[in-house]
C-alpha cells in the first residue's frame, strides 16, 4: 500500500517544522519545495537523517521544482513573504502592498499545485491567512470543502496554554475554541470554555480571563518581540493537527478558515469556524449558538477579513 504524500510549499521555519512534525508522527512522504533550492533540499536532507535516531521509515525530499510533489494527497503552503521593514527606507510596507505581493506568490504557487496534485486537499499558513485562502481558491478553482486556512487551531493552542499555565493543570484537560479571523479580531469563546467538563468561569475571576483573552489575541506578536520574527512550533503544530485529521480522515472538529455559504450569516468569506475535517476535506461547518456579544465580535471580525480581501481584486 502506497504511503500518503504530502507537499509543503516554503522550506522556512514553519514549513520545515511541519515537515519535522510530519515526520515524528511518520504520517507521510515528505517533498519540501522553496524557491531557494538549497534550502528546501537541505533541510530535507538533514531530516531524512534523524529517521535512524527517531525510527522513521519515510521518503524527505526537497526542490524548488513541482515535478516531486505529483499526487500529494495535502499540500501545505506557507510561502510568502513577511512584515518586515525596508532595510532603505525603515518603513513597514502597508497591509495592500503586502496582500498584493503574497497574493503574487501564493497564487503562482497555487496554479502550480493544481496542476501537478489536481486532488489534493490544500491547507494555506501564508498571511494574511484568511485572505490567502481566497487567492488559493480562487486559482485552484477546487471546490471549496478542498481549501482551507490554518489559524484557529493556533489560536486555539494558545487559549488553551494560557489556561492551563493559569490554573495548573493539564492543557489536555482544557476544552475551548476560538473563532473568527486570524489576528486582532479574533474571537475567544469563554462560554464554550471548561476544563475537564468544569465552566472555567468557575475556576477563575473574570479579569484574569479577560487577561488570557488579550494575551492569546497578541500572542504572535508576543513571540515577536521576543525573537524578532514569528513562531513557528505552535502554528506548525496547529498545522499538523490538520494535516492528520485529513490523512486518516479523523472527522476532527478543528476550528479553521472554511469558505461560508450563509453559516453564521456569511456567505463567500473564508472565517474561522469549527469544521469537521475527514478526508474530504472540510466536510461539515458547525454553527454554534452565538450570544449577541459573541456573534458582535464575529461580525467585527468578519468585517476585517472582508477589507483585506477586497484588496485581492476578485
Amino acid at each position: 500500500m502506497a504511503r500518503n504524500k504530502v507537499t509543503i510549499v516554503g522550506a522556512g521555519n514553519v514549513g520545515a517544522t511541519c515537515a519535522h512534525w510530519i515526520a515524528a508522527k511518520e504520517l507521510a512522504d515528505v517533498v519540501l519545495v522553496d524557491i531557494v533550492e538549497g534550502a528546501a533540499k537541505g533541510k530535507a536532507l538533514d531530516l531524512l537523517q534523524s529517521g535512524p535516531v527517531m525510527n522513521f521509515d519515510l521518503s524527505i525530499v526537497g526542490s524548488k521544482d513541482y515535478e516531486l510533489t505529483a499526487d500529494s494527497d495535502v499540500v501545505v503552503i506557507t510561502a510568502g513573504v513577511p512584515r518586515k521593514k525596508d532595510p532603505v527606507t525603515g518603513q513597514f510596507p502597508s497591509r495592500d502592498e503586502l496582500v498584493k505581493t503574497n497574493q503574487e506568490i501564493v497564487g503562482e504557487v497555487t496554479r502550480q499545485v493544481a496542476k501537478y496534485s489536481p486532488n489534493s486537499v490544500i491547507i494555506v499558513v501564508s498571511n494574511p491567512l484568511d485572505a490567502m485562502c481566497h487567492v488559493v481558491y480562487h486559482e485552484s478553482k477546487f471546490p471549496a470543502q478542498r481549501v482551507m486556512g490554518q489559524a484557529g487551531a493556533l489560536d486555539t493552542a494558545r487559549y488553551k496554554t494560557f489556561i492551563a499555565m493559569e490554573l495548573g493543570v493539564s492543557v489536555r484537560d482544557v476544552h475551548g475554541i476560538v473563532l473568527g479571523g486570524h489576528g486582532d479580531t479574533m474571537v475567544p469563546l469563554p462560554r464554550h470554555t471548561s476544563v475537564a467538563g468544569i465552566p472555567v468561569r468557575e475556576l477563575m475571576p473574570e479579569d484574569k480571563l479577560q487577561a488570557i483573552i488579550e494575551r492569546t489575541r497578541q500572542g504572535g506578536g508576543e513571540i515577536v518581540g521576543l525573537l524578532g520574527y514569528s513562531g513557528y512550533y505552535a502554528p506548525a503544530a496547529g498545522t499538523v493537527e490538520m494535516v492528520e485529521a485529513v490523512l486518516k480522515d479523523q472527522k476532527r472538529v478543528i476550528p479553521s478558515a472554511v469558505l461560508l455559504n450563509g453559516e453564521y450569516g456569511y456567505t463567500g468569506l473564508f472565517i474561522g469556524v469549527p469544521a469537521v475535517l475527514g478526508a474530504g476535506g472540510v466536510e461539515r461547518v458547525i454553527e454554534m449558538d452565538l450570544n449577541a456579544e459573541e456573534k458582535a465580535m464575529l461580525d467585527h471580525s468578519a468585517e476585517a477579513v472582508r477589507s483585506v480581501v477586497s484588496v485581492l481584486g476578485y
